[in-house]
């Protein structure tokens, strides 16, 4: 009987035990700001690129190219390399800023790197796999006016159970004709992770 009992008692306490340990996880608005580790994260690559591009799209270099040639300038988002201290994926900033674009509407965006790669292979195969009335043709892709390039640097000043990371983004819009940079901006962001 007390084997029973003892065994019983500990089969609650492990239950118990295993019910305090679990981990809860709940669905949260994306746009929520979470900071666990103060590492970059999601909101870091949504805000850096809704700010830059806001710079962007108030420059003046899209007045001047709009009364120079008429038409909206053409842009390719170009490499953001990650030159911090940790793993950072560039593509999920360079993705908002080429949203951010196209929600305005004041520049063109044509695609770059391996999806173009991709969109040619498609045409090429298109040569001679579709019929003359549906095929698209080579020569026709809209050139890009200009190239978006950048970097994410970082420092990290640390000390005992203190640090500050600090987060510089860089970017540059290089006239793809000429190579004249025609605007730089740049994000900050600062964060202070106590343990």
């Amino acid at each position: 009987m007390k084997k029973i009992i003892l065994i019983t008692s500990l089969s609650i306490a492990c239950l118990f035990s295993f019910e305090s340990c679990s981990r809860k996880i709940m669905r949260v608005d994306t746009n929520e700001q979470i900071d666990i580790s103060g590492r970059w994260n999601d909101t870091d690559a949504r805000l850096s690129a809704e700010e830059l591009t806001g710079q962007i799209l108030t420059g003046n270099w899209l007045n001047s190219f709009v009364l120079q040639k008429g038409k909206k300038p053409v842009v390719i988002v170009g490499l953001v390399r990650n030159k911090s201290h940790e793993h950072i994926d560039a593509e999920i900033f360079t993705k908002e800023i080429e949203k951010a674009f196209i929600k305005h509407q004041k520049a063109r965006i044509v695609q770059g790197g391996k999806m173009r790669e991709e969109l040619r292979a498609e045409r090429a195969d298109q040569q001679e796999n579709s019929s003359l009335s549906t095929m698209k043709k080579f020569g026709l892709e809209s050139g890009a006016d200009y190239i978006l390039q950048g970097t994410i640097n970082s420092v990290v000043d640390a000390h005992k159970r203190q640090k500050v990371v600090y987060y510089q983004i860089d970017l540059e819009l290089t006239d793809v004709q000429t190579n004249e940079k025609v605007w730089i901006g740049d994000k900050k962001i600062k964060k202070y992770v106590k343990n």
